[in-house]
């Protein structure tokens, strides 16, 4: 069985949207499941969130399976770019600017140029959610970033941010295909 990360976005927490489903049926699986909170909105800096997962560190291994929401999506692409990883999620995932009141802070996360090849060495396998109607984050953007990491975008109609306010309680898709892999 594997060490799950479930990374959360802007202003998230452990105990929002379909993460204690996704936790408690991964667990059910005999995997160890590790939602941590990050500092957000204050604080919200690559810097920190990278210190933050410090207190994991013996949990980051080359078999870890990483899943991202939002921002937390553009944070598993910096993790990925920094250490091997088994598989990664990405939900509704940042890529490229965004144009809110956060963004002087997420910017943190995507100002620099990926380096894709030490990416996709890192991390073989790159599974993306995303919606057409996603009120923050374009599917466009998303589109991009899966051609970059060469793997289709899994769009899930009239799901919006594919969160607890769409009604996302619970994510079968994503639980489906983290137990293909595991």
């Amino acid at each position: 069985m594997s060490t799950i990360f479930i990374i959360h976005g802007v202003e998230g927490r452990p105990e929002e949207n379909w993460f204690p489903w996704l936790k408690a049926e991964l667990e059910k699986g005999g995997n160890k499941v590790i939602v941590p909170q990050f500092p957000t909105p204050e604080g919200q800096i690559l810097e920190n969130w990278l210190r933050k997962l410090e207190e994991y560190k013996d949990e980051l291994t080359s078999e870890a399976i990483l899943v991202g929401h939002s921002l937390g999506g553009c944070f598993v692409l910096n993790l990925a770019e920094r250490y091997p990883i088994k598989a990664a999620f990405l939900v509704a995932p940042v890529f490229g600017k965004i144009e809110n009141i956060f963004e002087p802070t997420m910017r943190t996360f995507y100002q620099h140029e990926f380096d894709w090849g030490k990416i996709k060495n890192h991390c073989k396998q790159f599974t993306i959610f995303h919606s057409e109607n996603d009120p923050y984050l374009k599917l466009d953007q998303t589109e991009i970033l899966a051609q970059k990491l060469g793997v289709p975008v899994i769009v899930i109609k009239g799901a919006a941010h594919i969160n607890e306010s769409a009604g996302y309680t619970q994510l079968p898709q994503l639980l489906e295909k983290i137990q293909a892999t595991n």
